[in-house]
């Protein structure tokens, strides 16, 4: 699974990008990538936890998106291999 931040670089670029960045985040729960969205606090840009997907797959899925390649954020993806889970996240063990 991965957990990807996205933290604000250029905030006064994201309203003219905030379609596109819906749009491409609509893409990843619609490919069955992403589990959750949310942000980060205090208004400090967004997380997103994906899964079904390998590193390079996330990392151009990320680069994909229009916030990233306009430079409203700044991306990291973190990979992580889970290895204890409460049952109704057992579908992320490996």
């Amino acid at each position: 699974m991965f957990v990807i931040t996205l933290r604000f670089a250029d905030k006064t670029k994201a309203p003219q990008r905030m379609d596109g960045h819906n749009a491409w985040i609509k893409k990843g729960f619609d490919d069955g990538v992403f589990l959750l969205v949310g942000s980060l606090q205090p208004n400090a840009g967004g997380v997103i936890l994906a899964h079904n997907a390998e590193l390079a797959e996330i990392e151009a899925r990320v680069q994909a998106d229009p916030f990233v390649v306009e430079g409203v954020v700044s991306a990291e993806v973190l990979s992580i291999t889970p290895g204890r889970t409460d049952e109704r996240f057992a579908f992320l063990k490996v």
